[in-house]
């Protein structure tokens, strides 16, 4: 029979890991989000797989740095 007091400490287990997967959710997302658009941006299918990796294993230094070098649209 579990008790009331154990609730929390549950809790506490469970929250890095929901933690740790919405970070995940997140990157990938952002990931996805670059790849498209550099191609909107007319930037070539190489590029914007370059892109997607680099922002997959390098978040946020990948996305400083593409937002950093990407093309203007107009």
């Amino acid at each position: 029979m579990v008790s009331i007091g154990d609730a929390p400490s549950t809790f506490f287990v469970f929250l890095p890991v929901l933690l740790l997967l919405f970070l995940n959710v997140i990157n990938i997302v952002i990931s996805i989000w670059a790849y498209r658009d550099a191609r909107r941006r007319g930037n070539s299918k190489e590029f914007s797989i370059i892109v997607l990796i680099a922002l997959l294993f390098f978040p946020i230094i990948g996305l400083i740095v593409y937002l950093l070098i990407r093309k203007d649209k107009f």
